[in-house]
């Protein structure tokens, strides 16, 4: 079994030194934003969490508005982004471009991410227009930890694999959706998804002009639920011991970034979220 030791110290998010600015910034903007400095923060406006499309359990999540517009914030890409920037790049590799990204392609090991069914969806919208240009052409690369929280390239075990990472185009209403698995929770971090958008399909390819890098959270109730099922048992205990509020990662904020859930386990779940650029 390939999983983080509990013990292990994780630079996920590259440590308190790469965040302190980011945060930084992001508690200027919201106290800008307070002392009526709106106008002066046209440049960083966004969208929060759209609604989306199952009819089964509903989970938290925002609606947005063009007034409750706020760029999504800025965050690492972690130790494990397989973008050229730590070691392996995959963005090179004939068949990154995909919707499904459970299964590995190319020259890897060729096996596959099981867990229970998770298909979330991107808009990518302009954010100097209030959300309300989407990002047509745009490029997002997204990639994510296993249901025992390892992370493929990287990983004792399953660095043979390059499942769970994948990069589309955004289509003439700015979405891209992907097709997974819901993803584990490991010490330290509360479960996320990582991406990367690009102006285009060619830059991400190309593993160049990096426009955007955050995460999107998944809300507790889905998570609690999805991780009583066989091949989460680990993600139990490390989820009982994290907040959003305590994440290091989202703990300053996470409106922008927390996605809306629908679904249950037996028919899978679909998660939506607005990302302004």
């Amino acid at each position: 079994m390939h999983t983080h030791g509990d013990d292990e110290v994780h630079e996920h998010d590259r440590g308190l030194s790469h965040d302190l600015p980011v945060l930084a910034r992001r508690r200027m903007i919201r106290l800008l934003a307070g002392a009526g400095a709106g106008a002066g923060l046209a440049a960083l406006v966004g969208c929060t969490a759209e609604d989306s499309a199952s009819e089964n359990t509903s989970s938290e999540g925002t609606s947005s508005s063009a007034a409750d517009c706020a760029g999504v914030p800025e965050e690492t890409a972690g130790p494990y982004p397989g973008d050229g920037s730590n070691g392996v790049n995959v963005l090179k590799e004939s068949g990154v471009v995909r919707g499904d990204i459970t299964r590995s392609f190319g020259d890897s090991a060729g096996g596959t991410a099981e867990g229970v069914p998770l298909t979330f969806t991107l808009t990518v919208v302009d954010a100097a227009s209030g959300c309300g240009t989407p990002r047509k052409g745009a490029a997002v690369y997204v990639w994510h930890c296993d249901r025992e929280g390892g992370y493929s390239l990287y990983t004792e075990g399953i660095t043979d694999e390059n499942y769970l990472r994948g990069v589309q185009e955004t289509d003439e209403k700015g979405r891209v959706t992907f097709t997974s698995v819901f993803p584990g929770c490991y010490t330290g971090r509360w479960p996320h998804i990582h991406f990367e958008v690009y102006g285009s399909l060619r830059d991400a390819t190309s593993a160049t002009a990096i426009t955007n890098t955050s995460q999107l959270a998944l809300p507790k109730d889905v998570c609690e639920t999805v991780y009583a099922t066989a091949g989460y048992e680990r993600s139990v205990d490390h989820l009982g011991r994290l907040s959003l509020e305590s994440d290091s990662v989202f703990r300053d904020g996470h409106d922008q970034q927390l996605a809306a859930v629908r679904g249950s386990v037996e028919e899978g779940y679909t998660a939506v979220l607005t990302v302004a650029v």
